[in-house]
Formats: C-alpha cells, sequence, structure tokens
C-alpha cells in the first residue's frame, strides 16, 4: 500500500483510488463485498472509503482472520490485520478511495450543495461499481449506513439490480467482510495523515495535532498556530467544518464587498477588525512572525514600502 499512497502524496488536493488486484477466484466464484470508512468527523485529513471482497465459499476462512471494527483495535492491531487481508491476495480483494480535505470542501462549499453524505453515498456506489467493473462477480453487498438505512439500501439495491444489499448501522461489528473494509480504510488514512506532505511552505512545523477531531486540544491548539489570516488553512484542513470556519471568522482579515448592504452594526464591525491591506503593509508582515505564503514565494513576489 505504501507505493499507493505515495501517487496520492504527489497531488493531495483531489481524489485518488487504490486497489489490489483481482483475485482470479473472484472472477470465477459469486462473491460478497464490504464497505465502509474512515476519518468522516476530524477537521483534518482525507476521508477514505474501503472495500473488501471475497468468494462467498471463502467467508468462514475471512472469520478466521478475526477482522474486528477498526475503531475497537489498536493501530498495530489494525496493520496485523491488514497485512494478513494483503496476504491473502488469492482469494481476498480491495480498495479504496482517498477525498481529500480540499475535495471535501469545496464539494461542501460550492454553489451548488453537496453535502456529505451524498459525497458518501456516490463514493461507495464508485467503488462497488469499481469492482463489478473489475469482473467481481458480486451477489452479496454489506454496507455500514450513511443517513437512513432503509432509504440508503433501496438506493443501492435500485442501482446494483440482480446483487442482494445489506445496509446496517455498526455493519462494520456485523459482518466480517464490512469489518475488513474498515480496516483497509483505516490503515490507509493513518499512514497518510502520519506522513502528510505539506503543499505548503510551513517552516519547522509543529506535527503534533491530536486525533485531528474538533474536541482535541491539540487539535484546536495547531488550527490556531497555522491558521493564516489572509490565505486560511493548509489544504490538510477541512475549511468547510464549523470549527475552522469559526476560527476564521474571529481571527482572519476582514473582507468587504462593495455591493453589501451595510447598517451601522456592520460598519462597527467592520471598524473592529483588520483591513485586508493591512496584511500588506510591512509593519504587519513583521508583526505575523509567519512564512511568507507559498502564493508570493511561488511568483517571487514581496512587499514594498516605496517604488
Amino acid at each position: 500500500m505504501e507505493e499507493l499512497l505515495r501517487r496520492f502524496e504527489t497531488d493531495s488536493g483531489g481524489s485518488s483510488r487504490l486497489s489490489s488486484s483481482i483475485p482470479a477466484a473472484c472472477r470465477s466464484e459469486d462473491c460478497c463485498l464490504g464497505v465502509d470508512e474512515a476519518g468522516r468527523g476530524p477537521v483534518l485529513g482525507p476521508m477514505i472509503y474501503g472495500i473488501c471482497f471475497c468468494p462467498l465459499s471463502k467467508k468462514e476462512e475471512l472469520k478466521d482472520l478475526k477482522v474486528a471494527d477498526s475503531k475497537t483495535l489498536t493501530e498495530a492491531e489494525r496493520e496485523n490485520l491488514f497485512q494478513k487481508v494483503d496476504e491473502a491476495q488469492s482469494w481476498l480483494g480491495w480498495a479504496v478511495q482517498i477525498l481529500s480535505p480540499n475535495m471535501i470542501s469545496t464539494s461542501m462549499l460550492q454553489r451548488t450543495k453537496y453535502n456529505l453524505n451524498a459525497l458518501s453515498h456516490d463514493t461507495a456506489i464508485a467503488l462497488i461499481q469499481h469492482a463489478l467493473d473489475s469482473g467481481v462477480q458480486l451477489k452479496e453487498v454489506y454496507v455500514d449506513t450513511v443517513g437512513p438505512a432503509e432509504k440508503y439500501e433501496q438506493k443501492l439495491s435500485q442501482r446494483f439490480p440482480g446483487v442482494q444489499v445489506t445496509v446496517r448501522p455498526k455493519a462494520d461489528s456485523l459482518f466480517p467482510v464490512v469489518s475488513a473494509a474498515s480496516i483497509c480504510a483505516k490503515v490507509a488514512r493513518d499512514r497518510l495523515v502520519k506522513g502528510w506532505t505539506f503543499a505548503e511552505d510551513l517552516g519547522e512545523m509543529d506535527s503534533d495535532y491530536g486525533s485531528g477531531y474538533p474536541n482535541d486540544p491539540k487539535t484546536k491548539e495547531w488550527l490556531l498556530k497555522y491558521l493564516d489570516p489572509v490565505f486560511g488553512y493548509p489544504q490538510f484542513v477541512r475549511f468547510s467544518w464549523s470549527t475552522a470556519q469559526t476560527l476564521m471568522d474571529s481571527r482572519a482579515v476582514t473582507v468587504h464587498w462593495d455591493d453589501d448592504e451595510e447598517d451601522g452594526e456592520k460598519a462597527a464591525q467592520r471598524q473592529n477588525n483588520r483591513s485586508m491591506l493591512s496584511y500588506f503593509s510591512s509593519s504587519a508582515e513583521g508583526a505575523r512572525g509567519q512564512q511568507t505564503h507559498r502564493f508570493f514565494t511561488e511568483r517571487r513576489l514581496k512587499s514594498l514600502t516605496s517604488l
């Protein structure tokens, strides 16, 4: 998986799919497939969807691997189980879809809203279709629910006629094939978050950003430290999350649009906030004590006090 993850690191602003080879047995025998995700809630890092599939005749062997819900396991236990899953490639296959923080945020904040549930559904559908397109003979699909289980199950059943679809809450603890998918997704996310390649020049960066969840004090501290007053956050941050938006509203410079309707309260608020022009003054630049943003360094731009 390491080599596959390096491909994503070269362009961590979008979405990438990584997959194992397709076992020959999965092309010739009826198969089951599980779907689960990792990293839905954090404000930092990607969300990853995973699938795992194997012949129906191998269900007992999958149980023997003792896969379990990834959230109940330590990182070392997950790594050990993923190695077992990957070593069983003669009959067990997997794939993961990496959704970058930038892709998640731009989707959620675009003019036509694309919420996280819709994004999750479409990603799961794309992975199931990927397995079918690869020749996997799917007969049973098990999915951990996003939103109402009954509606999601109906949606998937209509999309994949001839496949028996089961959608359940906590499916990762009910069906071993979903547990295996959960482990694939979580291991991929753990590795990406731990070794994240930042496109931005953050100097000697503090990599102790905690769990990435909004209520983690270390995560909050990191978000405060690396908030640029004009350009916001590195692409590692999901800027559509309310945690990030609240900090930007309170700490970043205020942008005023001439066609905004103003009342006395708005005008007073703007007086109490820094102007965006203050960002470009030499005194403000020194006061910030931060590295020059890559927008300027890539274009070899710098502030001048006189012409």
